[in-house]
C-alpha cells in the first residue's frame, strides 16, 4: 500500500469555530507526521489565544438555544452521528492509523466502532434521564431537574484521539452543553474529520461543537484558564491533569480527569493458562503500550512463574511488528521519535535495576527504518524499581513474582496510580476478593483492555477523578436544580 497515492487527507486543515472553517488569527501551522515512516501527511492551524476566545464565544452564543432542545432531539442527533461514523469507518480508521501509528486492525475494530457506539449509548442514556419528583409530605413536593452546565472545555490525548473525543463529546452533547475541544497537536486529524462529517451533514447548530487545534502549551494552556468555561474535561498525564484541576479550582468550575496508570495484571497459578498468556501480551502491547490502563506490571504467582515467563517471552517474540496499515500487523509504531526516546530511557534504567528478558531496543532497520518503532520488552524486576513505579507508556512490562492473594494485593496497591488491572484465575472467590482488594477503578477478570460503553471507567489515587463511558458521566456534565414546592395556602404562623 503506497499511502501517498491514497486520497485520505486534505492538503490543509483549518479550525472549526461557530459552524465555519477558519484559518484563525495567526499564521502558524503544524505538520502531521506519519510515525510509521516519517512522511508528512498534511498541516493544520496552530491556534492563537484569540482563536480560543472566538471558539468559546461561539459556544456561548449557541448554548441558550441548544440548552432548550429536548432529550429526544439531542438523542436523534447523537444516533445520526453514530451512523455517520459507521458509514466512514474505513476512512476514519485509516486516518487514525496513519496519524497515530496504531495497527489498522485496532482502529478498524476498536477505536472507530467503539466511538460510534458511545454516541448511541448516550443517546439512549439521556432519553432515560427523567429527573425525580418526591412528595416530602402531604403539603410539600420536591422536583429534581438536571440542567446543562454551559460551555465545556475538553482536552484529549494522542493515544486514542478519536475514541477519547467520542468519550467526551457524546455525553457533553447529550446533557445539553456546548463544546470547545482541543486535540493533541500530535494527532488532530481524525477529530477534524469527524467535525467535517458533522458539518457537511448539518447535524449540529453552529457553535455547538468547536474544534481548536494547536500546541497544548499554547492554545491548550490558554483554554484551561479561560473564564468563559463552565467545566474542564481532560485525559492525559497526571502532571498536566494536576494543572487542569488547579485551573478549574481557581475558576470554581468542575473538572473530570482521566490520568496515568501503572496497572497490575495479576496471574494466579490456576489461571486459564493460554488465555492468560494472550492477556498479558494484549495488556501491554495493545496500541504499542500507549494506554493509560496498560497492564505494565505483570504479577505472576510463584508456582507457575518460571514457565509463564518463559512462554511469555516466546509470545513477545512472535508478535508481528509492521507497517500499521498492513492488516497482518499486530503492533505498529510509537506516536513519534520523542516517545521512543522516553521508552528507551526507561529501558536502560530497567537494564540496571533488573534483567531484560526480551526486546529492549528501538528498531532502526527493516520496518523500523524511518519510523518510530520499539521492540516488545519484558523486564524482570522488583516492584520497588523505577520501571515498576513510573508510567513508561510504551511496549514495556515489568514481571514480578508473588506468593499468594494477600501478597498480590499488596504489590498491586504499592503504586501512586489506580486506573486498571486484572485478575486471572478460575476461582471465583479469588477473583472477587482480589478484585475488591486492589485500589483501582477498573478490574478485569480473565480479560484485559475491554473498554465498551456502559461500563464505568476512571481512576483512584493519581489516576484521576470521575468516571467515563457510563451514564454516571452525565452527572459531571449537568448541574442539579431543585424546585421545592409548598402546597399550603395559609400562613405557617411563625410571625404572629
Amino acid at each position: 500500500m503506497i499511502i501517498k497515492d491514497i486520497d485520505v487527507f486534505k492538503p490543509h486543515y483549518d479550525l472549526y469555530i461557530g459552524g465555519k472553517w477558519t484559518k484563525g488569527h495567526g499564521e502558524d501551522r503544524l505538520k502531521s507526521i506519519n510515525p510509521a515512516n516519517g512522511q508528512v501527511l498534511t498541516d493544520f492551524v496552530d491556534a492563537t489565544n484569540a482563536d480560543v476566545d472566538d471558539a468559546i464565544k461561539a459556544a456561548q452564543d449557541a448554548f441558550p438555544a441548544w440548552k432548550k432542545t429536548s432529550a429526544a432531539e439531542r438523542a436523534a442527533i447523537l444516533n445520526k452521528i453514530g451512523d455517520l461514523i459507521d458509514e466512514k469507518t474505513d476512512l476514519l480508521s485509516l486516518q487514525e492509523t496513519l496519524d497515530n501509528g496504531k495497527p489498522i486492525r485496532e482502529t478498524r475494530y476498536v477505536d472507530i466502532p467503539y466511538g460510534a457506539d458511545h454516541f448511541r449509548y448516550f443517546a439512549a442514556a439521556i432519553r432515560a434521564e427523567e429527573g425525580t419528583v418526591n412528595q416530602i409530605d402531604k403539603d410539600t413536593i420536591s422536583i429534581v431537574l438536571r440542567e446543562p452546565l454551559g460551555v465545556v472545555g475538553q482536552i484529549v490525548p494522542w493515544n486514542f484521539p478519536f475514541l477519547m473525543a467520542a468519550w467526551k463529546i457524546a455525553p457533553a452533547l447529550a446533557a445539553g452543553n456546548t463544546i470547545v475541544i482541543h486535540p493533541s497537536s500530535s494527532t488532530s486529524l481524525s477529530l477534524l474529520s469527524l467535525a467535517e462529517l458533522i458539518d457537511k451533514a448539518h447535524l449540529l447548530p453552529a457553535g455547538v461543537l468547536n474544534v481548536v487545534t494547536g500546541k497544548g502549551s499554547k492554545s491548550g494552556e490558554y483554554m484551561q484558564h479561560h473564564k468563559g468555561l463552565r467545566k474542564l474535561a481532560f485525559t492525559g498525564s497526571t502532571a498536566v491533569g494536576r494543572e487542569i484541576a488547579l485551573s478549574a479550582a481557581q475558576n470554581l468550575i468542575p473538572s473530570t480527569l482521566e490520568l496515568g496508570g501503572k496497572s497490575a495484571n495479576i496471574i494466579f497459578d490456576d489461571a486459564p493458562y493460554e488465555r492468560a498468556i494472550e492477556g498479558a501480551v494484549k495488556g501491554i502491547l495493545f496500541n504499542q503500550g500507549q494506554v493509560c490502563c496498560a497492564g505494565s506490571r505483570i504479577l505472576v504467582q510463584e508456582g507457575i512463574y518460571d514457565k509463564f515467563v518463559k512462554d511469555l517471552v516466546a509470545a513477545f517474540k512472535k508478535v508481528k511488528i509492521g507497517l500499521p496499515w498492513d492488516t497482518e500487523t499486530q503492533m505498529g509504531a510509537q506516536v513519534n521519535g520523542h516517545q521512543c526516546d522516553t521508552i528507551d530511557k526507561y529501558v536502560r534504567i530497567g537494564e540496571k535495576e533488573g534483567k531484560i528478558l526480551v526486546g529492549g531496543h528501538r528498531l532502526s532497520e527493516g520496518v523500523g527504518k524511518g519510523g518510530s518503532y520499539y521492540e516488545p520488552t519484558l523486564i524482570a524486576a522488583g516492584n520497588d524499581t523505577v520501571v515498576a513505579q513510573d508510567e513508561i507508556f510504551g511496549p514495556v512490562a515489568v514481571v514480578t513474582k508473588f506468593k499468594d492473594a494477600a501478597d498480590a494485593i499488596a504489590i498491586a496497591n504499592d503504586s501512586k496510580y489506580g486506573l486498571g488491572g486484572a485478575v486471572w484465575t478460575t476461582n471465583l472467590d479469588t477473583a472477587f476478593r482480589v478484585g475488591e482488594g486492589v485500589e483501582t477503578g477498573r478490574v478485569w477478570v480473565n480479560t484485559y483492555n475491554e473498554i465498551p460503553a456502559g461500563a464505568p471507567f476512571g481512576g483512584y489515587k493519581e489516576s484521576g477523578i470521575g468516571r467515563e463511558t457510563h451514564k454516571l458521566i452525565l452527572d459531571a456534565y449537568s448541574q442539579v436544580k431543585n424546585i421545592f414546592i409548598s402546597l399550603k395556602t395559609m400562613p405557617d404562623g411563625l410571625y404572629k
